[in-house]
């Protein structure tokens, strides 16, 4: 693997949400590729405390040493039930708080259902897609017969079956294709990002906003008048937001906008550098080359520098 470009990744998933990566995986691949600082950051789910290390369990910030990488375990928390993309990146949390553990479990129903009916919609628009035999059902290790449990089910599961069936020529195109639909963009239950900054905040942790230019430049909040995305940042950094990403792989993702990514970073810093105290950065990485995906996020491609990482979590 080619060394990074950036030693501080503090984006990153893996199979415990929709990567496509084993945390063990993934800390192996950051150390081959020369990372320093590894954040990982599935989705709606706890971080892994603990892997399997030649058949005995291992602290997973320790294995991670081990390899020469320094662990920040995250939760990417999905928000806002009616506009999309809105991520906030919570690092540094009590993992054994009793109010993220409801609302993990309340996230992880929230999908089950959303993504069960979504298979219906799609079925019925003549795209059909069985939830049993084509979403909980899937290949293993070495191809073995597997199934998942419905609460373990992410969206892009199901964006990966509408590919492998030809309904788009990629999973991407298929998430393109349903969020471009609001008959098929199916609304989940989402935590209010205001409620999702006072949680983090209540379990001790830091609170960051994810790729903030994937958020619409106008949204539409239920019940309200449109605003602005500056104006819907606005109201997070009122709630108390840590931080915001700024360096980030948008030419690897559903971005709408035609801004470079170097240009997207140099208009996050002027905007807001001084008006929260992190400025991010992180590459959103998914191992999507297992799945054969054409324009793949690489470890490091984007994130900060030993500097910035130590100025923004210190000992973190």
């Amino acid at each position: 693997m080619a060394p990074s470009r950036y030693p501080c990744d503090l984006h990153c998933h893996t199979t415990r949400s929709d990567g496509n990566d084993t945390p063990r995986e993934l800390i192996d691949n950051a150390a081959a590729a020369g990372l320093a600082v590894l954040g990982l950051t599935d989705h709606d789910t706890l971080p892994p405390e603990t892997l399997e290390i030649d058949g005995a369990m291992m602290p997973a910030v320790a294995y991670a040493q081990q390899r020469g990488v320094r662990l920040l375990p995250g939760d990417e928390f999905s928000c806002d039930t009616w506009v999309d993309d809105v991520h906030i990146c919570g690092y540094c949390l009590d993992w054994h708080h009793p109010d993220l553990a409801a609302e993990v479990a309340a996230a992880e129903r929230s999908k089950s259902r959303a993504y069960e009916e979504l298979c219906e919609r799609l079925t019925a628009r003549g795209m059909p897609l069985d939830w049993e035999r084509d979403i909980l059902a899937y290949a293993g290790p070495e191809g073995a017969p597997a199934r998942r449990h419905p609460d373990d089910v992410q969206r892009k599961h199901v964006f990966e079956a509408m590919a492998a069936k030809g309904y788009t020529a990629s999973w991407s195109d298929a998430k393109i294709l349903v969020q471009g639909d609001p008959e098929l963009n199916v609304r989940r239950r989402k935590i209010d990002p205001v409620e999702a900054i006072r949680l983090i905040h209540a379990c001790g942790g830091i609170a960051i906003l994810a790729h903030p230019y994937l958020i619409e430049e106008t949204v539409h909040p239920q019940g309200g008048a449109p605003v602005s995305r500056a104006a819907y940042i606005d109201r997070l950094i009122a709630a108390g937001l840590d931080g915001i990403e700024a360096s980030y792989s948008y030419d690897k993702t559903s971005y709408k906008g035609t801004q470079t990514p170097e240009a997207i970073e140099a208009d996050i810093r002027r905007l807001y550098t001084g008006r929260v105290r992190i400025i991010s950065g992180g590459s959103d990485y998914h191992a999507d080359h297992k799945k054969g995906a054409k324009k793949c996020r690489i470890l490091g491609e984007r994130g900060l520098s030993l500097a910035e990482f130590h100025a923004a979590f210190g000992d973190s």
